[in-house]
């Protein structure tokens, strides 16, 4: 999954990007509020989390206000110091979906980027399946056929994405938005590389393959 992060205090922001990248997620950093808008407003992001007081002529309020305007639904989560329950009222009401005071604990933001990912789909188990093929989001187990199966964090972040939209074609250039980074020096072939060491290991080891080209297009990983 994609995140962006629009975070003015360089010391901060390297530390989330680190922990969410051990997260297996692609992170985008953005250091002022003008950069953070221009991101936001023009990237496909899975969740944005964007600090409210940010050098610029856009602030956090006024990126999260103009992504509603232009009808972006990107979850997005809110940092600040501004604790009070006027200021949060005033995050909330402007679009946000959530906001976290700081100092906070790393392990409550990754647990509630976990659950702004999930809330598109309020049913959705931290455990994606297609077939026999299991993958568990919190646990970052994969299993085939009741095998574990061992990935890199690019792979579990490719196959996550695809089960994500099983059953959906995704051109090569959409896969690259959502998994890689926006300053990774992506080849043409990447994606195909990375499609044939996931078929590797869950594809050629089983009778039926999951993972499926769509000719001129891209793929979808099909079950059934």
């Amino acid at each position: 999954m994609r995140i962006l992060l629009v975070e003015d205090e360089h010391k901060i922001a390297r530390a989330l990007k680190k922990a969410l990248e051990q997260e297996s997620y692609a992170v985008d950093v953005a250091y002022d509020g003008d950069e953070g808008y221009a991101m936001a407003t023009t990237e496909p992001y899975d969740v944005a989390i964007i600090d409210r007081m940010l050098p610029g002529s856009h602030d956090g309020i006024a990126i999260v206000k103009a992504m509603r305007t232009e009808k972006i639904h990107t979850p997005v989560l809110i940092l600040t110091a501004m604790g009070s329950t006027n200021d949060k009222t005033t995050g909330l009401d402007s679009g946000a979906d959530d906001y976290l005071v700081k100092p906070f604990a790393l392990e409550e933001l990754l647990a509630r980027v976990r659950a702004l990912l999930r809330r598109p789909t309020a049913q959705q188990s931290t455990v994606l399946t297609a077939d026999d093929l299991s993958l568990d989001t919190t646990t970052f187990e994969v299993r085939r056929a009741n095998t574990p199966i061992t990935l890199t964090s690019k792979e579990f972040a490719l196959l996550e994405y695809l089960l994500r939209n099983q059953g959906r074609p995704l051109p090569k250039e959409l896969i690259i938005a959502h998994v890689w980074d926006y300053d990774a020096n992506i080849l043409p072939n990447t994606v195909e590389v990375y499609i044939k060491y996931l078929r590797g290991k869950i594809d050629d080891p089983f009778k039926k393959p999951l993972i499926q080209t769509v000719r001129g297009f891209g793929y979808k990983l099909q079950a059934g």
